[in-house]
């Protein structure tokens, strides 16, 4: 049998390009079409992109083709966005290959000639040159901060005024995320009008925190505005799980490897990160697949194994002990291509507008080895790997040429493969799984099919880096006052920064341990400001620094701010404004700052100067608080410039634009204006006589420099001739304010004139009284009693006319005039009078006459009260030295009646009474009585106090004390008096009084009369005292708890006798022990209150009879 051998080598290859594509550059609004011839077999499936990114033919703007091998890419109709770097990638189960071609597309015809160039990887349109206008831009309205949640939205609107406002010619307004530039894409959308420019984030995630800035770009400068937007983490998949990591990039892409970075995430209230788990998506699909097994501690991360020519997404997520975050935002996608195909690539000129581009493989000869590589270098190292670069040898064969990588410790001198799966085609590569911070050598071999060329010579010693740890914490933390919502926060950096990311602001109310996170995505600067925050609420703040490897400990918390707005000095006056001038001196005036610096102005400084010259003088020392000011000492004739200055407390502020020159020169016959009040009308009048008038002259009368354009609050304007009224009506205390006046058509005739509060008070007050005059009398209303029971009430005015009118009220009830009462008036004398026909106990009260004659009013009252008891003089207080409490009051005639006197305050209240109600008189009738030693007058007093005073009388003469007549008594008289000792007591149980006279327990009886009135009031009443009453009293309170025993010293003088100043001092008193343990009282069950009435209490025991008796209102002692 004939055995058939068949060759399958030529059959199973994988993708060649036989010709490659080509560069071009084309004018806009032409055709191109790329064309390229690959083999392969299996047949390659045959992939376009554009600047690394897929190419989306769905649109219809490009149309691929393959015919029998020949691939093609044709834009009919080219603009400026497709200027950029195409690629086109072929690949079956044996392998990848690609080609690449720039193509640029000119916005407008050149000269004829070609680009040297052309075949360089373009990747931005070839825009001309913009040409800028001038444009005024005022912001309308403006974004303000913006705090938010991941998964929400954002959006920022500002509203601008455009000065000129034209479709073509409006300024570049251009967004900003912090430093980087933003534009319209699937993360953002940006949509600006004729003055109106809207950013909106749809979708937030942390990496859109920052400061939003939006710059509007024209000839005459920029103008921006900026506002912090703040994205929290959103709720975690798991509870207490860490937030999601941020800021995802993509470094050294290669054929068949990136390496991917991120951002740790903030831990404030969550555990500490353990690691981190990186994620990878083949563009156009949606299936995630995880890249390492294990958490990786670090924030850095290389993926190997990617497929040449496909395009991927990756992402990354935190994990802590309590489970794994949400993933970050996904990159942005990234092709996996040989970055040195361009050094293949070679142009040429021909004759005409073309040119042609080839590659090494299309212009060498086959048949040999490479040469050996040369130039290594690590151009990146990390702690597990490095990226090494080399420059590749002249290579001169269609064959593909491929690297092997060797590496060896410093000092083994034993070299191992590196690479020995995957071919290395391009001259960079990333060796990883090296050791921390050892040192090795590399050197690299080429190869084609025909043979592996000699090792390049050997790199310099190349360390891996040591693990350095997290950065030390951060300096000391300031924070000082922006704005009523906001504090800046400024910190040192750490002395140990190891590869610093940023750092992480955390805020806590004073008292506090609540803190939580002031930014969620690190900032970069040693500054930062807390937006957010609660006017007047106290905070304090620490810092942390991040880098790879995380979070450094917490810095020192700074000392605690309350929010408020920082001062800073005022903004400029405007607007300098000449009232008047009289040749010597210059009235002016000017419009306050729009910004006062956060607090109030209180002060302006005036400055001068000669036209002409450059010398400011300041014009008054100290500064001025109102804006209307008279500058004196001018020279006539000459010409002056002013400027202002605002004061607060931040201090002074920038000066203001400089006046226009102004002449000191005086109009002749000039006036100031005059306020007065109308002594008619009562209307508050503004007049100014002008001493020019011109054809079509008019006044224009402005109020603190504002033209006075509404009327409807009464005000009027009047003009006659050259004098013209300014008058009000409805005058207001709202009218205060500075009032002046311009005449048009003039040489600059103008005056005003300052109201003050005073003044305006004033004013008000005189107007009130001349429409609202006082008719004046001459006697208050009065009464008299006539006969059969009628009553005539009475008054007389100064003056009353005929048609005067009045009324009477009784107790604010208007009494009528009808019969059978009679009301009358005498316009002559000015009497008016109403009598009542019957008057009774019950008319009593206050009885009122009101006048109105005229524009004038008038009234008058009186207080009828009968003989029930009533005060005259109400009750007021006096406190004296001793602590003692008087209340003194003034009854009427008729004092019949119980009287009760209460005090109290927070611990409880006490109360007195008095029953006066007998035949209404306090003293006993009059006894005459014959002695031995004279005819004795005497009264028997039913209440006396020393207080009261004693006046006897013979007939309407005043009887004095005499050796003819005493008074008071004789010495043999003074065994009548009583005296009485009271003392309030207190004690549960009640306890026992007994009393000591010098020691001895004193036995009630006839002269001493013992009482406890109330349970509360002790009292001890000596019945004819004489001079063996003298002596110490003692008075003891005691129950089982103990007690208290008073002294009180008595001392009895005869008649004549010179009595001691008595000083009043505190009553001694002594603290008796109980005399057995105390037991205390065992608390009781709590019982259900009963409906019943309770028992009424026992009455008080009545106080033994007696010649005396006790004070009503008896001495308190304690």
């Amino acid at each position: 049998m004939v055995e058939k051998y068949v060759r399958e080598e030529t059959m199973i290859r994988g993708p060649k390009f036989v010709t490659r594509l080509r560069s071009h550059t084309v004018y806009e609004n032409t055709a191109i079409k790329l064309i390229c011839t690959v083999q392969g077999y299996p047949v390659p499936v045959v992939k376009w992109y554009k600047d690394g990114v897929i190419l989306d033919t769905s649109a219809g703007r490009c149309i691929v083709e393959d015919n029998a091998g020949m691939r093609s890419l044709e834009i009919p109709r080219c603009c400026t966005d497709d200027t950029a770097l195409y690629t086109v990638v072929a690949s079956n189960i044996h392998g990848q290959a690609s080609s690449q071609a720039s193509v640029i597309v000119k916005r407008y015809r050149q000269e004829d000639e070609s680009c040297v160039y052309a075949w360089l990887p373009y990747t931005a349109p070839m825009l001309s040159k913009i040409q800028y206008t001038k444009i005024n831009i005022t912001f309308l309205e403006k974004f303000g901060p913006v705090f938010a949640t991941e998964g929400g939205s954002a959006s920022l609107t500002a509203t601008m005024d455009l000065n000129p406002n034209l479709a073509n010619l409006q300024p570049d307004t251009q967004w900003y995320r912090d430093d980087t530039r933003l534009f319209d894409s699937k993360w953002v959308k940006i949509i600006t009008g004729r003055g109106v420019s809207t950013l909106t984030i749809p979708n937030l995630y942390k990496d859109d925190e920052g400061l939003y800035t939006l710059r509007l770009v024209t000839k005459g400068g920029t103008a921006e505005h900026s506002a912090f937007i703040s994205v929290s983490d959103g709720p975690p998949p798991v509870v207490g799980a860490p937030g999601a990591p941020m800021d995802i990039k993509i470094h050294d892409a290669n054929r068949d490897y990136v390496i991917v970075s991120w951002k740790p995430p903030n831990t404030t209230t969550e555990g500490p990160i353990l690691g981190y788990f990186v994620d990878k998506c083949e563009v156009g699909t949606e299936n995630w697949t995880q890249c390492n097994d294990h958490p990786i501690k670090i924030c850095k991360y290389p993926v190997p194994g990617l497929f040449e020519g496909h395009s991927y997404y990756f992402r990354a997520r935190a994990v802590n002990a309590r489970g794994i975050s949400k993933p970050c935002r996904m990159s942005s996608p990234i092709a996996a291509l040989d970055p040195t195909e361009f050094e293949r690539l070679h142009a040429l000129k021909l004759e005409g507008k073309l040119d042609v581009v080839s590659c090494d493989d299309d212009l060498e000869a086959e048949g040999k080895p490479p040469g050996s590589p040369s130039g290594i270098y690590a151009s990146e190292t990390d702690r597990t790997y490095v990226v090494l670069s080399w420059k590749a040898p002249a290579y001169s064969s269609k064959a593909p040429m491929w690297y092997y990588i060797e590496k060896c410790l410093a000092g083994a001198n034993a070299w191992q493969r590196v690479n020995t799966q995957v071919p290395v085609r391009s001259p960079r590569y990333a060796v990883f799984d090296l050791a921390e911070g050892k040192e090795y050598l590399f050197r690299v071999l080429s190869a084609n099919m025909y043979g592996i060329s000699e090792p390049s010579e050997a790199s310099e010693l190349i360390q891996t880096q040591a693990l350095k740890g997290v950065p030390s914490a951060p300096g000391q933390v300031i924070a000082t006052r922006e704005t009523d919502t906001s504090l800046l926060i400024q910190w040192a950096p750490p002395k140990e920064p190891n590869n610093l990311i940023g750092y992480y602001i955390d805020q806590c109310v004073k008292g506090s341990k609540d803190w939580t996170s002031a930014n969620h995505k690190p900032h970069r600067n040693t500054k930062f400001i807390v937006s957010g925050l609660t006017t007047d609420e106290t905070y304090v703040f620490r810092v942390q620094a991040i880098n790879e490897l995380g979070l450094s400990d917490e810095s020192q918390e700074s000392s605690p701010l309350s929010v408020k707005a920082a001062l800073t000095s005022p903004s400029a006056c405007y607007d300098i404004a000449l009232l008047g001038c009289d040749g010597q001196s210059m009235v002016l005036n000017w419009k306050k700052s729009l910004h006062s610096g956060g607090a109030s102005v209180t002060d302006y400084y005036v400055d001068k100067r000669r036209s002409g010259t450059s010398m400011w003088r300041e014009v008054h020392i100290p500064p001025v608080t109102e804006r209307v000011y008279q500058v004196e000492g001018l020279e006539e004739s000459s010409s002056y410039v002013f400027r202002m200055r605002a004061v607060n407390e931040a201090g002074v502020g920038v000066a203001s634009m400089a006046s226009d020159s102004v002449v000191a020169k005086a109009l002749p016959g000039s006036q100031e204006v005059s306020c007065s009040v109308d002594e008619k009308s009562g209307n508050i009048v503004f007049s100014f006589e002008s001493c020019q008038m011109n054809a079509g002259s008019e006044f224009l009368w402005k109020k603190n420099y504002k033209e006075i354009t509404d009327f409807s609050s009464g005000i009027v304007v009047h003009t006659e001739g050259n004098l013209c009224k300014l008058m009000f009506t409805n005058p207001d205390k709202e009218d205060i304010g500075t009032y002046s006046v311009s005449v048009s058509n003039t040489d600059g005739v103008s005056s005003s004139c300052s109201v003050s509060a005073e003044e305006l008070q004033k004013m008000l007050a005189l107007s009130y009284d001349i429409r609202h005059p006082i008719i004046p009398l001459k006697s208050e209303l009065a009464y008299k009693i006539l006969e059969r029971g009628r009553m005539r009430f009475w008054l007389q005015a100064e003056e009353i006319s005929s048609k005067v009118t009045y009324k009477f009220f009784a107790n604010n009830k208007e009494l009528s005039g009808a019969d059978p009462n009679k009301m009358a008036h005498n316009a002559t004398t000015g009497v008016i009078e109403f009598i009542m026909d019957h008057f009774t106990g019950d008319n009593e009260g206050t009885y009122t006459c009101q006048i109105t004659d005229g524009g004038g009013k008038g009234q008058s009252s009186l207080v009828l009260i009968g003989d029930g008891p009533h005060f005259s003089e109400f009750l007021s207080v006096q406190v004296g030295e001793d602590c003692s409490v008087t209340l003194v009051c003034k009854f009427s005639r008729q004092t019949a009646g119980v009287y009760k006197a209460t005090i109290s305050d927070d611990r409880g209240k006490d109360m007195s009474q008095i029953d006066i109600s007998g035949k209404g008189a306090s003293a006993a009738e009059l006894v005459i009585n014959c002695t031995a030693t004279g005819i004795q007058l005497q009264c028997h007093m039913k209440y006396y106090t020393s207080e009261m005073n004693i006046h006897w009388q013979h007939g309407e003469s005043k009887v004095v004390h005499s050796e003819k007549n005493v008074i008071g008594g004789t010495s043999a008289m003074a065994t009548i008096e009583t005296l009485s000792l009271t003392c309030t007591v207190c004690g549960d149980p009640k306890p026992q009084v007994s009393w000591l006279k010098n020691g001895n327990e004193v036995e009630p009886d006839n002269q001493y009369v013992v009482t406890l009135d109330q349970g509360k009031f002790a009292c001890l009443t000596i019945n004819g005292v004489g001079m063996d009453d003298s002596g110490r009293y003692s008075m003891i309170v005691q129950n089982k708890y103990g007690g208290e025993s008073v002294d009180i010293v008595v001392s009895v003088y005869r008649h004549g006798e010179k009595i001691p100043e008595a000083k009043p001092t505190l009553t001694p008193k002594t603290i008796i022990p109980p005399k057995l343990p105390i037991e205390l009282p065992q608390p009781k069950n709590t019982a259900v209150p009963s409906s019943a009435p309770s028992s009424p209490s026992p009455a008080p025991p009545k106080a033994a009879g007696g010649r005396g008796m006790k004070s009503p209102t008896p001495t308190r002692k304690k």
